[in-house]
């Protein structure tokens, strides 16, 4: 049995909360990158999470869930329940600074801020254009090689400079 801080039990499963990390990008937890949304505990000691994904049908939800299930659980929580929220939308700007950091302590480049967009967006089949830097050698002078990379939420991109591949996480 876990025995459980003197802070509010929505404080103590919040912060419990807070540790999981992204099964894509494992130095980022669900806060860093801004999926975790709300933590509540009911009177009966229910927890109710919210997380919010990158990208509809983002296929590490499953995992974040089963994670935060696990970890909630461990720390003496058992009844836990998920609850996916899709507005607002996500947004690269939750990216914590703390997250963008570790994105780029990886090798990593962290997106810039996202577009600002209002009404329906336009379909564009032109390459994206996007000021990066290299997050080895900090060389401007960087092309894209893939609009997709490993996951959806990333783009390939190679530095002139270096030579080095790098991933780039999208602006959302």
């Amino acid at each position: 049995m876990t025995v459980r801080p003197t802070t509010s039990p929505t404080s103590h499963a919040l912060a419990v909360a807070r540790t999981v990390t992204d099964p894509e990008m494992p130095m980022l937890t669900l806060d860093d990158l801004g999926v975790l949304r709300s933590v509540e505990v009911s009177d009966t000691g229910a927890v109710t999470v919210a997380i919010t994904p990158t990208y509809t049908g983002c296929p590490a939800m499953a995992t974040m869930r089963d994670d935060l299930v696990r970890v909630l659980g461990e720390a003496g929580y058992d009844d836990v329940s998920i609850r996916v929220s899709l507005s607002p939308a996500w947004s690269s700007d939750w990216i914590t600074d703390r997250g963008r950091q570790a994105l780029v302590d990886h090798g990593l480049s962290a997106p810039g801020p996202a577009p600002a967009r209002s009404g329906p967006v336009a379909l564009s089949l032109k390459p994206i254009r996007r000021a990066l830097h290299c997050p080895q050698c900090g060389s401007g002078s960087v092309e894209l090689t893939s609009e997709f990379g490993p996951t959806a939420c990333k783009a390939l991109y190679r530095c002139s400079s270096c030579l080095e591949p790098f991933e780039h996480v999208k602006e959302i």
